[in-house]
C-alpha cells in the first residue's frame, strides 16, 4: 500500500456564510448558500484529501458505532479511502463538529465558536493497528496524535521504529491548539522523519514566537525536516542538522479563500503525494501548497480536490 493514515476521526458539518457575530434579536433562523458534510480530522481529513490525489490509503483510527460514524464511513469509502483500519466503539460518539464559516473576507474570532465532541478518538491505542501495517506502507501519516494520547506508548513507538527501519516514512500533523497536548505530542517527534505543525502549534510546543526559531527547536527534538505552515503567509521549511538547518520560505499562492477549513490536511496530502511520487522536501512542500489553496477556494476540507493534475496546473 502506499500510505496509511493514522490518528483522529472527525465528522465535520460546515455552513457559510454565518454572519459574525449574528444580530442581537436577530431572526431564529438564518439562511445560509451552503451546507456541507466531510471527513476531516488530522487523519480522515488528510486520507480523502490523499485518495482524491491518486494515494491508495489505508485510514486507521476509532469511531463510534452510530449513524455518524456510519455516515462517516461512507464518505471515506465513496472517496476511495480503505476503512477497515477504523475500529467501532459502543461506548463512544463517533467525533464531530460544528462549523460556522463567516462571509469572505471576515474572520470569525469569538463570534465563530467551533462546536466540537472529541468522542471516540480519545479511545484510539496501539491495539487498533494491525500486525505488520505500518511496515507495509511506503508512508506512514500520523494525524493528530495529541489528541490521541493512547498512541503516546511505548509499544506503538517500538512499531514506528521497526517500519521505519524497513524504509517506511513517517509524517506527523498535530490538530490541537492546546498547549498540554501539544507538548506532551513532542515524544513522537523522535519516530517522524516529516513534522508539519502550525505557526501556533509550533510556538506552544517550542516557546518560540519566531517560526524559524521554533523550526530550529523542533529539528532537535529528532525529525528529518519540520514545516511550519503559515496560513496566507505560505510556509516554511526547514531541514538538516538543528544548527545549521537549510531554511526556505514557499508563499502561498494567490487565490480567494472562502473556507480555510483542512488547508492543512491538503498541504500534508499535497506533500505525501510529491514523497510518494520520489520529489524532494521542497518541491514536495509546493504540492502541499498547491492542494492547500485548492482546499481554500471552497468550503470543508475537500472542498474543490478533484485530482492531481488540477492541483498541479496551479503551479505553473
Amino acid at each position: 500500500m502506499a500510505v496509511v493514515t493514522l490518528g483522529a476521526h472527525i465528522l465535520d458539518v460546515l455552513a457559510r456564510p454565518v454572519p459574525v457575530p449574528g444580530p442581537p434579536g436577530g431572526p431564529d433562523t438564518v439562511v445560509v448558500d451552503e451546507i456541507r458534510v466531510t471527513a476531516a480530522g488530522a487523519a480522515a481529513g488528510t486520507a480523502v484529501a490523499l485518495a482524491r490525489l491518486g494515494n491508495d490509503v489505508v485510514s486507521v483510527g476509532a469511531i463510534g458505532d452510530d449513524d455518524l460514524g456510519d455516515l462517516l464511513v461512507t464518505i471515506m469509502s465513496r472517496n476511495g479511502v480503505d476503512v477497515r483500519g477504523l475500529v467501532r466503539r459502543t461506548a463512544a460518539q463517533t467525533a464531530a463538529s460544528i462549523l460556522p464559516v463567516p462571509p469572505r473576507g471576515r474572520r470569525g474570532g469569538g463570534g465563530r465558536p467551533i462546536l466540537h465532541a472529541p468522542g471516540a478518538n480519545l479511545t484510539l491505542t496501539a491495539g487498533a493497528v494491525g500486525p505488520g501495517l505500518l511496515g507495509a506502507a511506503r508512508l506512514v501519516h500520523l494525524g493528530g496524535p495529541d489528541v490521541t494520547a493512547g498512541l503516546n506508548d511505548p509499544a506503538f513507538f517500538a512499531m514506528l521504529a521497526a517500519a521505519r527501519e524497513t524504509g517506511t516514512v513517517v509524517t506527523m500533523d498535530p490538530l490541537s491548539s492546546f498547549p498540554d497536548l501539544l507538548i506532551a505530542a513532542a515524544a513522537f517527534l523522535p519516530h517522524v522523519d516529516h513534522f508539519l505543525p502550525d505557526e501556533a502549534q509550533a510556538a506552544a510546543m517550542t516557546g518560540e514566537d519566531d517560526p524559524e526559531k521554533a523550526a530550529r527547536a523542533l529539528l532537535a527534538q529528532g525529525p528529518a525536516t519540520v514545516i511550519v505552515t503559515l496560513g496566507g503567509d505560505g510556509s516554511l521549511v526547514a531541514t538538516g542538522p538543528a544548527g545549521a538547518p537549510d531554511v526556505r520560505r514557499l508563499p502561498a499562492l494567490p487565490v480567494e479563500a472562502v473556507d480555510t477549513t483542512g488547508c492543512g490536511d491538503a498541504y500534508c496530502a499535497g506533500f505525501i503525494t510529491g514523497l510518494a511520487h520520489g520529489l524532494d522536501v521542497l518541491e514536495s512542500a509546493r504540492w502541499g501548497t498547491a492542494a492547500a489553496a485548492t482546499v481554500a477556494q471552497g468550503l470543508g476540507s475537500d472542498a474543490c480536490l478533484t485530482g492531481l493534475d488540477d492541483v498541479l496546473r496551479m503551479l505553473k
